[in-house]
């Protein structure tokens, strides 16, 4: 069977390590758009999409974000699988009628979410495991017929409605990325000595597992493809 071909909107404004992180970590073709730069496909020919996180708000208005959710609003109503990350969960919960909103705090650091055993994206995961979170926004109200997949004493980490995940933390990233995304923000002195303290080989480690959400989405993506193939074929048998 052929590799999965997946539309990866990278959303980031620096994007580099963004595309490093995720074409590691996906077993896919990966066809990246840069979406801040107003780089959107052209067609809906794709097994899955991938959505990136961002430095930008769902809610702002910056010209790029008007058509990237018109372009990820049309994937999602022809049925692609779709994975946000981050800024990515956060659009795909406000495409289907949820609400993000800021938090009035900041989540950041290797933290521990729960899922709620009830999605195969999280097969093989540790009901309690280790991601890194760097975000002030959060999705405040999940879209209706949307269920509560994962989440943390900050508030929702991932939701699944029909074939759309999201998820809030970043399974994508390395130390590396993880430091110089601390670095850049605006903390107090304490507070970024302690983020910085938590970026350990043994809480990467720890987050590594999280990265199985990436082959069980690839996984489900498949089944989805065959799925059509095969009802496509009935059809034209018909």
């Amino acid at each position: 069977m052929s590799r999965l071909r997946i539309a990866f909107v990278n959303a980031a404004h620096d994007p580099t390590d963004t595309r490093r992180n995720f074409r590691r970590e996906l077993d896919a073709d990966l066809v990246e758009f840069d979406a801040t730069g107003g780089d959107l496909p052209e067609t809906l020919d794709f097994d899955g999409v991938v959505v990136s996180g961002s430095r930008s708000s769902v809610y702002w208005d910056e010209d790029w974000i008007a058509p990237t959710k018109e372009w990820v609003g049309d994937a999602i109503d022809a049925g692609l699988p779709c994975l946000g990350v981050c800024w990515g969960h956060q659009l795909l919960a406000d495409m289907l009628g949820g609400e993000v909103d800021d938090m009035g705090e900041y989540e950041i650091g290797y933290r521990e979410v729960e899922h709620t055993g009830d999605s195969r994206l999280f097969d093989g995961i540790d009901q309690q495991f280790t991601v890194f979170t760097t975000h002030s926004d959060a999705v405040m109200e999940l879209p209706p017929g949307a269920e509560e997949i994962a989440g943390n004493d900050y508030g929702n980490h991932g939701f699944r409605k029909n074939r759309v995940f999201g998820v809030q933390f970043h399974p994508e990233y390395d130390a590396e990325t993880a430091e110089s995304v601390t670095k850049g923000k605006e903390l107090d002195d304490d507070r970024m000595e302690a983020v910085l303290a938590g970026i350990t080989d043994e809480n990467y480690r720890a987050a590594c597992e999280a990265k199985l959400v990436f082959e069980n989405f690839c996984e489900y993506v498949r089944e989805v493809r065959e799925v059509e193939s095969e009802s496509g074929s009935e059809t034209a048998s018909a």
